[in-house]
């Protein structure tokens, strides 16, 4: 039987999440995949601030827009020039940005963003993955230049708020497949118990003077910073702590940043986007399907685990809305999702 409809959810207008009108249960068509396309039934999906930053900020066009960047799900049908998935496989996957989300039943998805789920997972868990680990896969080890394979690489790595979704990530990834000493930020005593989890082998508070804490855990200074959020207000700071020639990647947002710091120690600053490569559909896109891939064989040897934390029941605008609300308060820790309709 052919299904023409399905259930959705997304915004017609900017609205505070204290607005029941900010998410609404829609009744939208299914999509048609195209030559490269997966159609996939999605099975769960996980929040990400981009979400409620999308909501907040960018003014559908005539037609409701639907969010969601993260999913696991079952291919239902396939493009005519797809060839790395069939009918039935399990895949996860982050999607596109300037592509509708996947808040919905059913999603059209570029195959070479995607990949087969890992099998050792639920498909929550799975679909608390993707953009984190492709996030923090690409800033390590593209942006930054750490080697996944050198063990003994010698070093020091920040990572800002690593009790978050990007965060965890980045601490398990440098953790299990470099020689990095990984020190962590965190103030509350879940997300410190929560980043030491993950892999951080130390913790400093970031509502307390980075300097001082740095100096304890790290004498001979910090080589390597994983901004995730405040990076214009701890730009000094990060100046401060790393040695010459050392490396700052970010991923927040900011209008004015005083790069000039890092001039004297000939620090180097890296931005990191994970939707760059499917935006200006880039030559490597199918990278993204290599790094999921390696994903989740790392999830299914045991070396990485899931970062859910939360699932709030099924996907519905209610449910929906107590999520972006839990994001926007910054008090998240790991990933929130959502499983079934």
């Amino acid at each position: 039987m052919t299904i023409n409809m399905m259930r959705a959810v997304g915004y017609r207008a900017n609205l505070p999440v204290t607005d029941d009108a900010c998410l609404l249960d829609l009744e939208l068509p299914v999509p048609e995949p195209g030559p490269h396309d997966l159609l996939v039934r999605v099975e769960a999906i996980a929040l990400n601030p981009v979400d409620y930053k999308i909501r907040q900020h960018e003014k559908p066009d005539d037609e409701p827009r639907v969010l969601g960047w993260d999913a696991a799900g079952t291919v239902v049908a396939t493009g005519s020039q797809v060839e790395r998935f069939k009918l039935g496989d399990e895949v996860f996957y982050a999607g596109a940005i300037d592509r509708p989300g996947a808040n919905s039943e059913y999603h059209s998805v570029d195959e070479r963003v995607a990949a087969l789920k890992p099998t050792t997972l639920t498909f929550s868990e799975a679909a608390a993955l993707p953009l984190t680990s492709l996030t923090a896969w690409e800033g390590l080890f593209e942006r930054l230049g750490l080697h996944h394979d050198l063990l003994d690489e010698t070093g020091s790595l920040l990572v800002t708020a690593a009790g978050g979704g990007v965060g965890a990530m980045v601490c398990q990834l440098a953790h299990a497949l470099t020689g990095l000493t990984v020190i962590g930020t965190a103030s509350r005593p879940e997300t410190v118990e929560f980043a030491r989890r993950m892999g951080a082998h130390h913790i400093v508070d970031h509502r307390r003077p980075l300097m001082p804490q740095l100096s304890e855990v790290a004498p001979h200074g910090i080589d390597h910073v994983f901004s995730t959020t405040g990076t214009d207000r701890y730009l000094t700071a990060y100046a401060e702590a790393l040695n010459p020639f050392g490396h700052v990647v970010a991923i927040d947002d900011f209008e004015d940043l005083p790069v000039g710091v890092l001039m004297p120690k000939s620090i180097s600053f890296h931005s990191e986007f994970m939707f760059s490569r499917s935006l200006f559909r880039t030559a490597d896109l199918d990278r993204q399907h290599k790094i999921l891939t390696q994903v989740a064989r790392l999830v299914d040897a045991g070396i990485l685990v899931s970062t859910a934390t939360l699932d709030l029941g099924c996907v519905n605008a209610a449910n929906l809305r107590e999520a972006h609300r839990l994001q926007e308060s910054g008090t998240a820790i790991g990933k929130i999702t959502l499983t079934g309709f």
